[in-house]
Protein backbone atom coordinates (compact mmCIF):
# COMPACT_ATOMS: atom_id res chain seq x y z
CA UNK A 1 0.00 0.00 0.00
CA UNK A 2 1.12 3.54 -0.66
CA UNK A 3 2.15 6.04 1.96
CA UNK A 4 -0.67 8.44 2.72
CA UNK A 5 0.51 12.05 2.81
CA UNK A 6 -2.69 14.12 2.87
CA UNK A 7 -5.99 14.04 4.68
CA UNK A 8 -7.87 13.59 1.36
CA UNK A 9 -5.88 10.44 0.59
CA UNK A 10 -6.58 9.23 4.14
CA UNK A 11 -10.34 9.78 3.68
CA UNK A 12 -10.26 7.90 0.32
CA UNK A 13 -8.34 4.98 1.86
CA UNK A 14 -10.81 4.83 4.77
CA UNK A 15 -13.77 4.84 2.37
CA UNK A 16 -12.19 2.05 0.28
CA UNK A 17 -11.52 -0.05 3.38
CA UNK A 18 -15.09 0.56 4.67
CA UNK A 19 -16.53 -0.51 1.29
CA UNK A 20 -14.33 -3.61 1.27
CA UNK A 21 -15.39 -4.39 4.84
CA UNK A 22 -19.08 -4.00 3.91
CA UNK A 23 -18.68 -6.38 0.95
CA UNK A 24 -16.80 -8.93 3.07
CA UNK A 25 -19.45 -8.62 5.80
CA UNK A 26 -22.23 -9.27 3.28
CA UNK A 27 -20.39 -12.30 1.86
CA UNK A 28 -19.86 -13.63 5.38
CA UNK A 29 -23.58 -13.29 6.18
CA UNK A 30 -24.54 -15.12 2.97
CA UNK A 31 -22.08 -17.91 3.69
CA UNK A 32 -23.41 -18.20 7.24
CA UNK A 33 -26.99 -18.53 5.98
CA UNK A 34 -25.95 -21.19 3.44
CA UNK A 35 -24.10 -23.13 6.13
CA UNK A 36 -27.04 -22.80 8.53
CA UNK A 37 -29.46 -24.11 5.89
CA UNK A 38 -27.21 -27.03 4.97
CA UNK A 39 -26.86 -28.10 8.62
CA UNK A 40 -30.61 -28.42 9.21
CA UNK A 41 -31.50 -32.08 9.91
CA UNK A 42 -33.96 -32.28 7.03
CA UNK A 43 -31.37 -30.97 4.57
CA UNK A 44 -28.70 -33.30 5.95
CA UNK A 45 -30.95 -36.31 5.38
CA UNK A 46 -32.00 -35.08 1.94
CA UNK A 47 -28.42 -34.46 0.82
CA UNK A 48 -27.26 -37.81 2.18
CA UNK A 49 -30.03 -39.67 0.36
CA UNK A 50 -29.40 -37.84 -2.90
CA UNK A 51 -25.68 -38.67 -2.67
CA UNK A 52 -26.53 -42.28 -1.93
CA UNK A 53 -28.96 -42.60 -4.82
CA UNK A 54 -26.65 -40.90 -7.29
CA UNK A 55 -23.85 -43.33 -6.49
CA UNK A 56 -23.04 -45.38 -9.62
CA UNK A 57 -22.25 -48.52 -7.65
CA UNK A 58 -25.43 -48.55 -5.55
CA UNK A 59 -27.46 -50.89 -7.74
CA UNK A 60 -24.53 -53.23 -8.26
CA UNK A 61 -23.82 -53.34 -4.53
CA UNK A 62 -27.48 -53.93 -3.66
CA UNK A 63 -27.67 -56.72 -6.23
CA UNK A 64 -24.53 -58.37 -4.82
CA UNK A 65 -25.88 -58.15 -1.26
CA UNK A 66 -29.26 -59.57 -2.27
CA UNK A 67 -27.67 -62.45 -4.16
CA UNK A 68 -25.32 -63.28 -1.29
CA UNK A 69 -28.10 -63.25 1.29
CA UNK A 70 -30.35 -65.37 -0.93
CA UNK A 71 -27.66 -67.97 -1.60
CA UNK A 72 -26.79 -68.16 2.10
CA UNK A 73 -30.44 -68.59 3.02
CA UNK A 74 -30.99 -71.27 0.36
CA UNK A 75 -27.87 -73.10 1.53
CA UNK A 76 -29.18 -73.18 5.07
CA UNK A 77 -32.61 -74.37 3.91
CA UNK A 78 -31.05 -77.17 1.86
CA UNK A 79 -28.86 -78.37 4.72
CA UNK A 80 -31.47 -78.11 7.47
CA UNK A 81 -34.40 -79.19 5.24
CA UNK A 82 -37.28 -80.69 7.21
CA UNK A 83 -35.12 -82.21 9.90
CA UNK A 84 -34.99 -80.18 13.06
CA UNK A 85 -31.88 -81.64 14.66
CA UNK A 86 -29.68 -79.22 16.54
CA UNK A 87 -26.54 -80.34 14.72
CA UNK A 88 -28.07 -79.70 11.28
CA UNK A 89 -29.34 -76.29 12.37
CA UNK A 90 -25.90 -75.37 13.66
CA UNK A 91 -24.23 -76.68 10.50
CA UNK A 92 -26.80 -74.81 8.38
CA UNK A 93 -26.07 -71.53 10.17
CA UNK A 94 -22.33 -71.95 9.72
CA UNK A 95 -22.76 -72.80 6.04
CA UNK A 96 -25.10 -69.82 5.57
CA UNK A 97 -22.50 -67.41 6.94
CA UNK A 98 -19.73 -69.04 4.91
CA UNK A 99 -21.61 -69.01 1.62
CA UNK A 100 -22.83 -65.45 2.17
CA UNK A 101 -19.29 -64.25 2.85
CA UNK A 102 -17.91 -66.12 -0.16
CA UNK A 103 -20.50 -64.61 -2.48
CA UNK A 104 -19.92 -61.11 -1.08
CA UNK A 105 -16.15 -61.39 -1.51
CA UNK A 106 -16.26 -62.83 -5.05
CA UNK A 107 -19.39 -61.47 -6.79
CA UNK A 108 -17.82 -61.24 -10.25
CA UNK A 109 -16.76 -64.90 -10.22
CA UNK A 110 -20.26 -65.95 -9.16
CA UNK A 111 -21.85 -63.80 -11.89
CA UNK A 112 -19.57 -65.17 -14.60
CA UNK A 113 -20.24 -68.74 -13.45
CA UNK A 114 -23.98 -68.08 -13.53
CA UNK A 115 -23.78 -66.56 -17.00
CA UNK A 116 -21.73 -69.50 -18.23
CA UNK A 117 -24.26 -72.02 -16.88
CA UNK A 118 -27.24 -70.14 -18.30
CA UNK A 119 -25.63 -69.79 -21.73
CA UNK A 120 -24.75 -73.48 -21.90
CA UNK A 121 -28.21 -74.59 -20.81
CA UNK A 122 -29.97 -72.44 -23.39
CA UNK A 123 -27.52 -73.25 -26.18
CA UNK A 124 -28.15 -76.96 -25.88
CA UNK A 125 -31.88 -76.41 -26.24
CA UNK A 126 -31.50 -74.09 -29.25
CA UNK A 127 -29.26 -76.40 -31.25
CA UNK A 128 -31.16 -78.63 -33.64
CA UNK A 129 -29.48 -80.62 -36.35
CA UNK A 130 -30.63 -79.44 -39.78
CA UNK A 131 -31.56 -82.34 -42.04
CA UNK A 132 -31.28 -82.24 -45.79
CA UNK A 133 -35.07 -82.39 -46.17
CA UNK A 134 -35.54 -79.22 -44.13
CA UNK A 135 -32.86 -77.43 -46.16
CA UNK A 136 -34.61 -78.37 -49.43
CA UNK A 137 -38.01 -77.27 -48.14
CA UNK A 138 -36.75 -73.77 -47.49
CA UNK A 139 -35.22 -73.55 -50.95
CA UNK A 140 -38.45 -74.71 -52.60
CA UNK A 141 -40.46 -72.31 -50.49
CA UNK A 142 -38.24 -69.41 -51.50
CA UNK A 143 -38.67 -70.29 -55.19
CA UNK A 144 -42.43 -70.25 -54.87
CA UNK A 145 -42.37 -66.83 -53.25
CA UNK A 146 -40.29 -65.48 -56.15
CA UNK A 147 -42.86 -66.61 -58.80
Amino acid sequence: MQNITSSAELKNAIQLLEAEQAINGQLLKEQFLLTFESLKPANLVKNTLSDLVSSPFLIDNLLNIAISLATGFLTKKIIVSASGSIFRKFLGSIMQVGVTNAVVQHPDAIKSLGQFLVQNIFRKKDRKPVTEDEGQKTEVGSRKSED
